[in-house]
């Protein structure tokens, strides 16, 4: 599976539970948000313009994604937001299709163009790997059914390790199919090992080699 492939699984609405840990005051804030993916082809107008605006041949793009969010923290002042979008293009190195540059319309850490490096690992996990001006961060998503996904990330500024945070995200359509299925019980209720097995589609699902 290549970097494409992945956001192409990707694609559809997310619920995301998160825990960010607050490494300097040793905290952690609890927080959720709602995602949209949806993968852009290699001739879509928006991954042709990112590529543009890095000043990056569009040709040597194999695709991209287009992802919005809409959260909130458990810190969160009544001004504050976690809301946005942001389009993707993948550019795979010559040699290694599975790994390349990520071109971004914005970054996550810093609200500015960025370009970042991903790669595939060996149990089909994505990283991402962006340097900012003042700090930089390391993103994995991985897969544990074909509804959940699991997402880490750590940013590191001045000197060290500033947050580490852990997501668990599931698709909210089949959620709530799921939901509906269990006679009204609420998701929320489960534990991780009974949404896992509630999501789960009847054939065969093999983690690293679908």
């Amino acid at each position: 599976m290549d970097a494409m492939e992945f956001f192409e699984l990707s694609t559809g609405k997310w619920r995301s539970q998160r825990t960010t840990h607050h490494l300097a005051f040793k905290r952690s804030e609890a927080g959720e948000s709602e995602i949209h993916v949806q993968a852009l082809t290699a001739d879509h107008p928006q991954v042709i313009e990112i590529c543009q605006l890095h000043e990056v041949d569009p040709k040597l793009a194999i695709g991209g994604a287009f992802v919005s969010w809409q959260g909130a923290m458990g810190w969160d002042r009544e001004e504050e937001n976690h809301e946005g979008s942001t389009v993707f293009s993948l550019i795979p190195d010559a040699d290694n299709p599975r790994q390349g540059s990520l071109l971004r319309e914005r970054g996550y850490a810093e609200i500015v163009p960025v370009a970042g490096r991903y790669n595939m690992d060996d149990e089909e996990g994505l990283v991402l790997t962006t340097e900012y001006e003042s700090m930089s961060s390391i993103e994995r998503f991985w897969f544990v059914g074909p509804s959940i996904r699991m997402r880490t990330s750590t940013v590191k500024r001045f000197g060290g390790f500033s947050t580490a945070t852990f997501c668990t995200e599931f698709r909210v359509a089949d959620a709530e199919e799921v939901t509906s299925n269990l006679d009204g019980a609420d998701l929320s209720n489960l534990t991780p090992d009974q949404i896992k097995n509630a999501v789960a589609p009847t054939k065969h699902f093999s983690f690293f080699g679908w």
